[in-house]
């Protein structure tokens, strides 16, 4: 409480002399030293913690409906099924594409095992052509080293040319069936070659198969998704605090959320933010853990709620040139409703030490100047501009135009001019 020196005697003192009798009669207080806070007090308003409005995306009638206005729900739990008969036909469609591609795919892993079996076949008949070769080469070699005796011993004339002549032919077929073996080689090497490309072959068709098959089961599950949006669920534990759907009415998807009535509002409110518009003459003094003490009228008889400043928006609204502030209320009993309006005495500052007057005795001009009526010892009036501060709504910081100890004209409903005279009245302490 401000210490002020005002009048208390409700006692018309005896006036004498003519001056006495034209003196206006006055209470005045006193210029103090007082420790200020800064505070601001601002409407408040009541909104859930979360609010979500539940839309469709997908496209039917209400089968069922589940929640109910004023009804509690869990999150997740269903608060409507929309019926979309055609998604489960496509969803049928699809899963029978898949079981076809499934067997595909089998069909492809043979084929690849069989390709395999194929090379594996290949390429032992190419050892076996290699095997001939060398079996062929040492024929020939035998048949050489026979021709290459026989010439010798026809040359000393110790056999006959004719002998010469059937050993020189067994050599030539003999290298003949090289030839024929080198050339089953050449022939294997290719078959092995044909063998490997049809497996590649075989695999990439197995890949693709493969690669078609989760393409499909891909758009079965975004078919799933979508037959999930026909299932509309609470997305937190709340209360519905709106409902716009029956039974069979028609839905349509919400592609626009502007052009679509929610069908349900689930809000939690077991925790309320309460919105507090802070003007920008006492923003930038709002830092988070401000205290706040709120008061609403549906409660007038009851403690106002003690809280803090939680979070603040950092910005001004260039519409009304405030800052969104917010505080978070528990509210396990459900007093506090969304939308209800209260008022917020926000401390801004820690104490400071300050000339002060009552906001009753400080008058303001249209130009919104602040001034004072000072009583002097003679006690005459001289009107006197001041430099006013922190305003908590019962006293006001004076910054500058009066010093400490001054008396001042207390709320009175004359106007004074500069040297007028006035009668004082005797003086009191309001505390």
């Amino acid at each position: 409480m401000l210490s002020a020196v005002i009048g208390c005697s409700g006692r018309n003192p005896t006036v004498t002399g003519v001056a006495s009798a034209t003196a206006v009669a006055v209470r005045t207080v006193t210029v103090v030293e007082r420790a200020l806070e800064r505070t601001s007090t601002q409407p408040a308003t009541v909104h859930p913690f979360y609010r979500a409005e539940i839309r469709s995306r997908a496209s039917g009638y209400a089968a069922e409906v589940k929640a109910d206005l004023g009804d509690f729900v869990k999150a997740g739990a269903t608060l409507a099924v929309i019926s979309v008969p055609e998604l489960l036909k496509q969803r049928e469609v699809l899963e029978a594409r898949v079981r076809q591609l499934e067997a595909e795919e089998q069909r492809a892993e043979a084929g690849v095992e069989l390709a395999a079996a194929n090379v594996l076949s290949m390429r032992a008949k190419l050892s076996q052509a290699q095997s001939e070769v060398q079996r062929a080469e040492a024929s020939l070699a035998a048949a050489e080293a026979e021709f290459s005796r026989t010439q010798d011993m026809v040359t000393r004339q110790s056999l006959q040319d004719r002998i010469l002549d059937e050993v020189r032919k067994r050599r030539d077929a003999e290298l003949a069936g090289r030839d024929v073996a080198i050339s089953g080689i050449r022939s294997a090497q290719a078959d092995v070659t044909v063998a490997e490309a049809r497996r590649s072959s075989a695999r990439a068709d197995l890949q693709a198969t493969r690669a078609e098959t989760e393409v499909t089961r891909r758009s079965l599950d975004e078919l799933d998704v979508q037959i999930d949006f026909a299932t509309l669920k609470a997305p937190f534990d709340g209360i519905v605090t709106e409902r716009s759907l029956d039974p069979g009415d028609l839905v349509r998807e919400s592609s626009d959320v502007q052009d679509h009535q929610p069908l349900f509002v689930v809000s939690r409110i077991d925790t309320v933010r309460v919105q507090i518009p802070v003007p920008e003459a006492d923003a930038a003094w709002v830092r988070r853990g401000n205290p706040i003490r709120l008061s609403f009228p549906s409660f007038s008889d009851e403690q106002p709620i003690e809280t803090t400043v939680t979070r603040l928006s950092g910005a001004l609204d260039p519409s009304t040139r405030s800052m969104l502030v917010e505080a978070d209320v528990a509210n396990p009993q459900m007093k506090l409703i969304p939308g209800m309006f209260g008022q917020a005495r926000m401390t801004l500052e820690t104490k400071i030490t300050s000339n002060v007057l009552p906001a009753r005795a400080i008058r303001f001009r249209e130009s919104g100047q602040a001034y004072v009526y000072i009583v002097g010892d003679d006690e005459t009036v001289s009107v006197t501009p001041i430099t006013t501060g922190i305003d908590n709504g019962h006293s006001i910081q004076v910054l500058g135009g009066v010093r400490l100890g001054q008396r001042i004209v207390d709320a009175h409903l004359q106007r004074f001019r500069d040297g007028q005279k006035v009668r004082i009245l005797p003086e009191f302490n309001d505390d």
